[in-house]
């Protein structure tokens, strides 16, 4: 990763992200990203800055943010990988939760407002706790609260019907493992879309968190074989293999290995 966890904790949550960004894209110009976070944040502090009273400004921020400026979840392309880069998002205004999420965070801390990352199993949430007598949860897909009862129905809909929603599972966040997840999804979306060059540049980036991850090593042969590296594939694979024995994957990925190995060019 181009910056350590400590650093990373540092910056804003949108300013890590951008860091990301940067770092699986540098094509991408940073300084005028960092510019129009600010003149959001300049317009947001201009409007409701000198409200003294905390809810108030925290729904005229959501106000702004989702009504006034049109910031909406992109449920038509939930997937696109221009959801996870700040720049499209930022054109576009459109995303997913975790983007959404980072730019009204940095509103909120030029605003002073206790607006927190929550690493739902599900989706990134928002967490107020000075707002009721309980923390109260913002989806910063619609900026609409979310319930206890819908929290749970998530949940269930991710890891089956006897999950159980526990306290562990709406604990603030750090940076760090936000950014780890979002570089996840940028990989996910990047397979998707057959951008094999780049999706390597996360599988890379997320080998400096773990660098012996067996997972992340075989989705890196994944993407290597896709780019026609068959040799240094199969080295993934046979790592994996040697890792996780039991893991279902692994009797495919022998016989995936042996396929890769004898399609080796014989060198005389």
């Amino acid at each position: 990763m181009p910056l350590t966890d400590q650093q990373l904790d540092q910056l804003t949550l949108a300013e890590g992200a951008l860091t990301l960004n940067h770092a699986l894209d540098p094509s991408i110009d940073v300084n005028h990203v960092q510019a129009s976070l600010e003149l959001l944040a300049d317009e947001a502090e201009h409007l409701l800055g000198c409200e003294p009273d905390m809810a108030l400004r925290l729904e005229g921020l959501r106000r702004l943010f989702y009504h006034q400026w049109q910031f909406t979840g992109d449920f038509e392309q939930y997937f696109s990988s221009e959801n996870v880069f700040i720049h499209h998002v930022l054109s576009r205004k459109k995303g997913i939760p975790v983007s959404l999420g980072a730019i009204f965070l940095y509103l909120c801390e030029r605003l002073s407002l206790p607006v927190k990352p929550v690493g739902f199993p599900t989706q990134l949430l928002l967490r107020i706790d000075e707002l009721e007598n309980t923390p109260v949860y913002l989806n910063p897909f619609d900026g609409e609260r979310v319930s206890m009862r819908t929290l749970r129905g998530w949940l269930i809909g991710s890891q089956g019907p006897f999950a159980e929603l526990e306290p562990s599972h709406l604990e603030v966040s750090d940076h760090p493992s936000i950014i780890g997840r979002w570089l996840a999804v940028a990989k996910s979306a990047l397979l998707r879309e057959e951008k094999y060059a780049m999706a390597l540049r996360c599988s890379e980036l997320a080998l400096t968190f773990s660098p012996d991850d067996p997972y992340e090593i075989r989705d890196r042969g994944y993407i290597f074989q896709q780019l026609d590296c068959d040799r240094v594939a199969a080295t993934d694979y046979e790592y994996f293999i040697e890792q996780c024995p039991d893991d279902p994957a692994a009797e495919l990925l022998k016989m995936q290995v042996k396929v890769l190995n004898e399609e080796q060019p014989t060198l005389h």
